[in-house]
């Protein structure tokens, strides 16, 4: 049943799996600390999917042409069998590429043993260089050079990295160039991620977005710049090379410029709800049928409906939305990883 697609003609690739919906990180763009303090209901135990009901959705996802997984959160890896979940899913020898997102505060705890575990790659989340800037950004008063010794780990571990740094405003927009300049001296790929308008806290506003194009030209007065084809059909960043070959960087634009037309990605929730578009407001629950046991079959079936019922396109028409008019919460990007 590979090549599934939904009413735009777009494909089913990458599935990305929130394992755990809790972060030890409050960043104000993702979980802000004035939401989701000491009250906040997360999911307990019992209403995250299992190990075994996470590797049924890999399975059933494969059949309908996925071949990359990302494990995401909240911070993935508090979820204590995240080393097993990557296990398991490499000896399923199902899928070519298992990446994992974090803020890094905990690899060196678990770079090696995701390694060990078949992880291919380590995308970390980190916003700024300035000690300052990041401990507020990270809404917990936590250090940069914390994060940066899980970047060591990782390296250590021979995990390929991408970093990705959001990019706000009034926040953090001097610290492009230096950031630039220090993971290009270590030959680190840096991605710039446009400040989005993902879940409903955080009092997004377009005035605080740096556009792509602004981030280039920023970079480009320093460390000259030419565009280079992406790695493959559907990669969200547009990549950049150093003129004098020292390395890459990428800009992600899902304002400025969306990608909606070559999206070819679903969101498993940590309770096992698929979502076809991180701006979306409800998603489908396929943990109750997993639990009532149904086959292998059933569950590709119904799977495979969803995506062919897909026409998601939100960033393409966000400039048609009134935000004065009633509209449904979009869901939080801590809860589906982003």
């Amino acid at each position: 049943m590979k090549d599934v697609r939904d009413k735009l003609g777009r494909t089913l690739r990458d599935l990305r799996i929130s394992v755990m919906d809790q972060c030890n990180f409050r960043c104000s763009y993702c979980m802000p600390a004035e939401v989701f303090g000491p009250d906040y209901a997360f999911l307990k135990k019992q209403e995250l999917l299992s190990t075994e009901e996470i590797l049924r959705m890999v399975e059933a996802a494969t059949e309908l042409g996925v071949n990359k997984i990302r494990i995401t959160g909240g911070e993935p890896l508090l979820r204590k069998e995240v080393v097993s979940i990557v296990q398991k899913i490499s000896d399923l020898g199902v899928v070519d590429d298992i990446a994992l997102t974090t803020n890094g505060w905990l690899l060196p705890t678990f770079a090696q043993r995701l390694k060990d575990a078949g992880l291919d790659r380590i995308n970390l989340s980190l916003d700024s260089l300035n000690d300052k800037t990041f401990r507020k950004m990270n809404g917990r008063n936590k250090s940069v050079e914390g994060v940066l010794k899980g970047l060591e780990a990782a390296v250590k571990a021979e995990l390929p990295i991408k970093v990705n740094m959001v990019v706000e405003k009034g926040i953090n927009e001097n610290d492009i160039v230096p950031m630039a300049r220090y993971f290009r001296e270590r030959d680190i790929t840096l991605r710039f991620i446009e400040y989005m308008d993902a879940g409903n806290f955080h009092h997004w506003q377009q005035e605080e977005v740096v556009p792509a194009k602004e981030v280039i030209e920023i970079l480009n007065a320093e460390f000259p710049l030419e565009p280079i084809d992406p790695n493959y059909r559907g990669e969200v960043a547009k990549r950049y090379r150093y003129l004098d070959g020292v390395g890459e960087i990428g800009v992600i634009s899902s304002i400025s410029q969306p990608f909606c037309s070559d999206c070819h990605r679903a969101r498993l929730s940590a309770d096992g709800k698929i979502y076809k578009c991180l701006f979306s407001s409800i998603g489908i629950d396929f943990k109750k049928v997993l639990r009532a046991g149904i086959s292998k079959e059933v569950l590709v079936t119904r799977l495979a409906k969803l995506w062919l019922g897909r026409d998601d396109r939100y960033s393409e028409i966000r400039s048609q939305i009134d935000p004065n008019e009633p509209h449904d919460p979009k869901v939080e990007m801590s809860y589906i990883g982003g």
